[in-house]
This record gives C-alpha cells, sequence and structure tokens, in this order.
C-alpha cells in the first residue's frame, strides 16, 4: 500500500557510499587471499541473524477500519521478535492514540506475524509490516492521525509509512524505525512509538546484507509482536 520515499540527497549519498565501498573491496581483493564459500557467512548469519525461510506474500487484506483507541493513561509496550532478536516499542498513547489504536487492532488480530522487514536502508530506516512483502500491501483500510509538528524522526522513532500522495498522518498496517541519527523526514509520517529496549537488535538488522532492490538477501522475519498494557 504504500513505500518510505528516500530523500534525493541521502540516495545520492547511498550512491556515492556505494563507489566508496566498491574501491575498498578491489583493495581488499588484490592484497588478501579469496575467501573459500565455507569461510563465508550467509548475510543474514554474518550479522547475527538465525536464518529464517522467506514467507509467502499474502492476498489483499480487507479489514475493517477499526475504532480502538490508546488509553492516554496506560503504558502499551509492544515486543517484536525477529530472526535477529528483540526490541521493544512503547507506543506513544498521548500523541498518537488513533494510529496507536489501529496498530493495537492489527497485533491482536496476529496480522504481523510472519511478515518481513522488505526494506533495509542503512543509516536511514527499516521497514516492515506489509503483508504483500514488497512495499505495495497494507490492511485493507487507512487511518489519518495528525503527527506532532515538532517531530524529528530521530533514531528510535518508530513511524508509519504512506505514498507520497497520502495526506499527513495516513497509515495502514507498514511502519519503519528509524536506524540513522536524524532521518531528516518532514512531519508528515504518522507517529507510533519508539524503540525501548534492544536498540542492538534494531541496529543489527540496519545493517543486513541488501540487494539492489534494497531487499535483504536472507529474509528478516517478524516472528511475532505481541502488546502488554500496563
Amino acid at each position: 500500500m504504500s513505500r518510505l520515499p528516500l530523500p534525493v540527497a541521502l540516495l545520492l549519498a547511498c550512491a556515492l557510499l556505494l563507489a566508496a565501498c566498491g574501491d575498498d573491496k578491489e583493495k581488499e581483493a588484490t592484497s588478501k587471499p579469496a575467501a573459500t564459500a565455507a569461510d563465508t557467512p550467509e548475510p543474514a548469519q554474518a550479522a547475527g541473524c538465525e536464518k529464517a525461510s522467506a514467507p509467502k506474500g499474502r492476498k489483499p487484506a480487507k479489514l475493517p477500519k477499526p475504532k480502538d483507541r490508546l488509553a492516554a493513561g496506560k503504558t502499551y509496550v509492544a515486543r517484536v521478535l525477529t530472526n535477529c532478536g528483540e526490541f521493544e516499542i512503547t507506543l506513544d498513547a498521548k500523541r498518537a492514540p488513533r494510529t496507536g489504536g489501529s496498530f493495537l487492532s492489527l497485533v491482536n488480530r496476529r496480522f504481523y506475524d510472519g511478515l518481513t522487514f522488505h526494506r533495509i536502508v542503512a543509516g536511514f530506516v527499516i521497514p516492515g509490516g506489509d503483508p504483500a512483502g514488497n512495499g505495495s500491501g497494507g490492511p485493507g483500510y487507512s487511518v489519518t492521525e495528525a503527527p506532532p509538528q515538532d517531530l524529528s524522526y530521530s533514531k528510535g522513532v518508530v513511524a508509519m509509512a504512506k505514498t507520497g500522495t497520502d495526506p499527513a498522518g495516513t497509515s495502514g498496517s507498514q511502519f519503519f524505525v528509524v536506524t540513522g541519527e536524524d532521518a531528516g523526514l518532514p512531519p508528515e509520517y504518522a507517529l507510533l512509538g519508539k524503540v525501548t529496549k534492544g536498540q542492538e537488535v534494531v541496529d543489527k538488522i540496519g545493517v543486513v546484507a541488501v540487494g539492489p532492490d534494497e531487499q535483504p538477501t536472507d529474509p528478516v522475519v517478524i516472528r511475532q509482536i505481541r502488546i502488554t498494557t500496563a
């Protein structure tokens, strides 16, 4: 249903970085013995992730739009278990009750179990939660909640992805975790919360090997998400 657009400056920076890395690898190749296949770990294993099979894309969902809202006086913690480890997101019940309510509804439906982080952009974001597995899917509905105008998409912030033509604050099921110090995005992406535990796991996911389409060469699977309330 949605994809998070990349700033042009970041694309250029990534291109330059890739070019620089390629030069370094060529230099290393001339000074070090070539590694054998047995010496080279799989990309996911090299990042410290367990090997996982790629899940099949699901049929388009047609879920009813939830009316759930998070209660401002409660604490909601989403535990995200992946094949790379576990991290926790504390939902922002005060500033994003409707976005969080939709996310809670999807979690309670086990919607996210078996989905993936389908795109990895090192030093920027890791998007996931797409049932199609390619950035085009969603739950069959969208909700809109304007994000705080002073919102900064800094490291650990979790927000919802949308297309460039969607109104600010539109969300479905796809979310992203910021892995860079500052993603440099305008306050147009609905706030969900912030990583409050397991940032090292997010960092690990943020550097797994990817192909030219920015999809991980080995799947990063969301085994399950569960939310506890206090």
